[in-house]
């Protein structure tokens, strides 16, 4: 176990500069000019001259060449200095932080939400013995894979905040304010588990073990609780690993539906204004949030289905070579 989890820590850490090197390429290919750009934040349109800006270049360091800028980019990076933001001069650490808690509770609600709605229609769909009403339940994972977030945000914004008025639909304030925009990303996780699942759990209800429990007479339920329901949630745990990260990424679209104070809406105002170190530090966060979820989805394969041992390294097989 020490050696697999050493081993992805380190692949974790490759991931993580590789993130950080293919980020800070794009945002220097992108078109546009963090310099320019604050120069005409500041002088509000009324102008500036060619010495303001190739000062203002100066400041930021976007004077020097693409490699150094690299470098001291990386070098500051590894001991937690990320700059300061080109948009209000503040540290961009300090800036990105003060959002993530809301993006957090966003984010921790959706994947509830996204688990027990997409368990539970797997479930429901594996349970009733209609053929009909098994396909019908089983066409909503594939409805809510195919809708795009902003288009079911704008949906559930018109309806539940603008004619019935039963839930705020713009802002940070309370919990109310979190419903509308957890399940517009609890919807696309919904439907994921949920085909993940309904696959798993056909092709575990067709095992010759199942077929025993049936004989020596248990329920329906119990086959799919008791038995059937451990041995098929393997695959969502790895979808589970994949999922998480999106919802981090997802927040970019839905904070900017819902107008909410997290680090989504932040990353689409840095990125309009080529605010790089606010960027770095969103990608960044994004890829560790990324790895660290599936490493441990990896270690609690074991405690689900014992016959996984991740931390055995098998004896190659020695013999005469033909």
């Amino acid at each position: 176990m020490t050696f697999f989890i050493a081993k992805r820590i380190a692949h974790a850490l490759c991931v993580l500069w590789a993130t950080f090197t293919a980020a800070f390429l794009l945002l220097y290919v992108l078109p546009g000019d963090a310099a320019l750009s604050k120069l005409n934040l500041g002088a509000g349109g009324s102008g500036f001259s060619a010495e303001a800006l190739q000062k203002m270049r100066a400041d930021l360091g976007l004077d020097r060449s693409v490699f150094i800028q690299y470098g001291r980019a990386l070098w500051a990076a590894l001991h937690g200095n990320f700059g300061l933001s080109a948009q209000t001069g503040q540290d961009a650490l300090q800036m990105f932080a003060a959002g993530v808690p809301e993006t957090l509770k966003l984010a921790g609600l959706a994947l509830f939400l996204g688990l027990v709605l997409g368990m539970g229609l797997s479930l429901l769909a594996a349970y009733v013995r209609s053929p009909a009403l098994r396909n019908l339940l089983l066409l909503f994972p594939v409805v809510g894979v195919s809708l795009p977030s902003f288009w079911i945000g704008l949906i559930l914004l018109q309806i539940f905040s603008f004619r019935l008025k039963l839930l705020p639909g713009m802002g940070n304030d309370g919990a109310a304010s979190l419903v509308l925009p957890a399940i517009v990303l609890a919807i696309p996780t919904a439907a994921l588990i949920a085909q993940i699942l309904s696959r798993s759990l056909h092709a575990v209800l067709k095992s010759p073990y199942i077929t025993t429990a049936k004989g020596r007479g248990a329920s329906r339920r119990r086959l799919l609780i008791g038995h059937a329901l451990r041995n098929s949630i393997i695959p969502v745990l790895t979808a589970l690993g994949m999922t998480t990260g999106h919802l981090i990424a997802g927040s970019v679209v839905v904070e900017t539906v819902f107008s909410r104070s997290g680090i989504g809406l932040l990353t689409v105002k840095a990125v309009l204004f080529q605010d790089t170190p606010i960027v770095l530090v969103a990608v960044l966060f994004a890829a560790t949030v990324f790895v660290c979820v599936n490493l441990l989805v990896d270690i609690l394969y074991p405690f689900i289905d014992p016959r996984i041992d991740i931390g055995v390294r098998r004896p190659k097989l020695s013999g005469p070579r033909i």
